[in-house]
């Protein structure tokens, strides 16, 4: 793989999801994963971060 291939190319995996499309309204999204929950936020510089 290259800097220009996609890291989704030649695999079975889904495409990219856009970030803003997940966090609509706001900054932040709870995200729940097996019972644990986390919080993925996009920070003012453009920056994402999953915490638990």
């Amino acid at each position: 793989m290259n800097a220009l291939t996609p890291a989704f190319a030649g695999t079975e995996q889904l495409p990219p999801v856009n970030a803003r499309s997940l966090i609509a309204d706001g900054s932040t999204r709870l995200i729940d994963l097996d019972g644990q929950i986390y919080t993925l936020r996009i920070t003012r510089a453009g920056k994402l971060i999953l915490t638990k």
